[in-house]
């Protein structure tokens, strides 16, 4: 388990960092009008929150899993109501870029979805993921229930006691409390961007291409 985590977790060093990808003079204005709440109609549906890094790359991973109905990404763990990516990346908010994740719970456990969120970044490295660096960036699992919350507890001290990692998993298990969508223009980027941007080029698509091999039976079909 150990190899498998350390190729994954290790991903690609790089000057390119989330916070300069898009220039501040391009930003489109921040949107208010998605829906915010964690509750669905849709049966069976239950909710994540997971922070780990740029939510590029969380958003390109999660949301090629098999019983993942949505997947958005946004910020959570702040004070600022409705905060806007420049304010986020400014590291005065409070917030982490985090995704927020529906799934099928008949068809894929929040078990499952906890050991993609950490087999696929670095959880112990604090306030940072390769190049980014700041609080916004940190490891997290927010969670909705107290279930989700036991589990995260009992996966992070399995991870601790079993020596995956060289160091202590950092990673913040906190009590859900809001989540406010980011702009329009991060939402499904990496599918949009992924052959112009340097950013998804360099540093999404290796990370991508090894979170395939190795979670290759809980991909959809047509990710395969």
């Amino acid at each position: 388990m150990k190899s498998t985590l350390a190729l994954l977790a290790t991903g690609l060093t790089t000057l390119v960092s989330c916070a300069q990808k898009t220039p501040a003079t391009t930003q489109p204005k921040k949107e208010t009008n998605h829906m915010t709440s964690t509750n669905t109609v849709q049966p069976n549906a239950a909710v994540a929150t997971f922070a780990n890094g740029c939510f590029w790359c969380t958003e390109a991973i999660f949301e090629e899993l098999k019983g993942v109905i949505s997947a958005v990404s946004g910020y959570s763990g702040g004070t600022v109501e409705n905060p806007s990516y420049k304010e986020v990346c400014s590291g005065t908010t409070g917030h982490a870029e985090c995704l927020q994740i529906t799934y099928d719970s008949t068809k894929i456990s929040f078990d499952e979805l906890l050991a993609v969120f950490w087999q696929t970044h670095d959880p112990t490295t604090l306030n940072r993921q390769g190049a980014d660096v700041g609080t916004q960036y940190r490891s997290a699992v927010f969670y909705h229930t107290e279930e989700q919350r036991q589990k995260a507890e009992k996966y992070k001290a399995e991870l601790d006691k079993s020596g995956a990692f060289d160091r202590p998993v950092v990673t913040a298990i906190t009590a859900f409390t809001n989540f406010y969508p980011a702009e329009d223009y991060h939402q499904q980027y990496f599918e949009l961007n992924g052959t112009t941007n340097p950013y998804c080029r360099i540093v999404i698509q290796p990370k991508l291409e090894k979170f395939r091999k190795v979670f290759k039976d809980k991909l959809r079909e047509k990710d395969q």
